[in-house]
């Protein structure tokens, strides 16, 4: 059975929420790249699943330059 899936602007908001409610009162520290970081790796590494390793149709999916893709996998260590 599948479960209903939030939306990602949603999940996003749940996360957030518990974040700042986990700093009890803490002013928060480069949240934008906390995010950036948590989510463009599982999506870059799902993409390249589902393009089954083709940079060129994975970065055409995803918008961007095949370059910046390769870039970016490099810095996540998604290539062997």
């Amino acid at each position: 059975m599948r479960v209903k899936a939030r939306s990602i602007d949603e999940s996003v908001r749940v996360a957030l929420e518990q974040y700042f409610d986990d700093l009890r009162g803490t002013d928060p520290h480069g949240v934008h790249e906390m995010i950036i970081q948590a989510v463009e790796r599982p999506l870059l590494d799902f993409v390249m699943k589902r393009a089954e390793g083709n940079q060129s149709k994975a970065a055409e999916w995803l918008g961007i330059n095949r370059n910046t893709l390769r870039r970016k996998l490099l810095d996540h260590k998604l290539l062997p």
